[in-house]
C-alpha cells in the first residue's frame, strides 16, 4: 500500500491527540568502555500528533528537555548537562518533526528531522502501534513504541576518552526506545 494511501491503525480517529508526558518515555542506551550499557531517560515536554484521513496527512511533533536526563547517578547526570555533551544552557531543547509517515508491514516508520544539540538530521523510527482505549476518566488514549539508533558524531556530540586497553569510553551508537501515550483532545 503506498503512502498517499495507507490507511490509519484501527481505532486511531482523525484529530488532534496530545502526548501525555507523565505517561510517555524516552530511554536512551549507550555502551560504556565498550563492556557494559548504560540507561537513561530524556524528559518529554509536550507532543502533538496531528491524525489525518491517511498517513500521508498524519503528522507528529515532540519536544524533549536534557536537561531533565536521569541516568541514576547525579554525577554522571550533571556531566551530561554539560558543554562535553548536551550543553543544556545553549541547547535547551530536543525537537523531532516528522516528514513522513509509511507502513512496514504491520508496523509502521516515522521519518522525520530530530535536532539534537543544535543539530538536526533525518531519522527513520520504527514503530509498533499498540491500540487504543477509553481509560477511567473517559480520556480516549492510544499507545506506540518506537526506536531508532543513532550517531553521536552525527549530532556534534564527540567528547570521548581513550582507554588503556584500546577502544574509547562511550560508544558513538545510541539507541532510542520511546513508549508513548496520547490523549485525544
Amino acid at each position: 500500500m503506498s503512502t498517499a494511501t495507507a490507511t490509519l491503525p484501527t481505532g486511531l480517529t482523525t484529530g488532534t491527540w496530545a502526548i501525555d508526558a507523565s505517561h510517555t518515555e524516552a530511554a536512551f542506551t549507550v555502551r560504556h568502555a565498550g563492556i557494559s550499557k548504560v540507561r537513561g531517560t530524556i524528559g518529554v515536554t509536550e507532543g502533538v500528533v496531528t491524525v489525518g484521513e491517511d498517513l500521508a496527512s498524519t503528522s507528529v511533533s515532540v519536544t524533549l528537555d536534557p536537561a531533565a536526563v536521569s541516568t541514576g547517578d547525579a554525577n554522571r547526570d550533571g556531566h551530561l548537562k554539560s558543554g562535553d555533551f548536551f550543553d543544556v544552557e545553549t541547547f535547551g531543547q530536543w525537537t523531532f518533526v516528522s516528514t513522513e509517515i509509511r507502513e512496514a508491514g504491520k508496523d509502521y516508520v516515522i521519518a522525520g528531522d530530530l535536532t539534537i544539540h543544535g543539530v538536526t538530521q533525518r531519522v527513520e523510527l520504527e514503530t509498533e502501534f499498540n491500540g487504543t482505549a477509553v481509560d477511567p476518566f473517559g480520556n480516549q488514549r492510544a499507545g506506540f513504541e518506537s526506536t531508532v539508533t543513532i550517531s553521536r558524531k552525527d549530532f556534534g556530540l564527540t567528547w570521548n576518552a581513550a582507554l588503556e586497553a584500546g577502544g574509547v569510553l562511550v560508544s558513538d551508537k545510541v539507541v532510542i526506545a520511546l513508549d508513548v501515550s496520547i490523549i485525544k483532545g
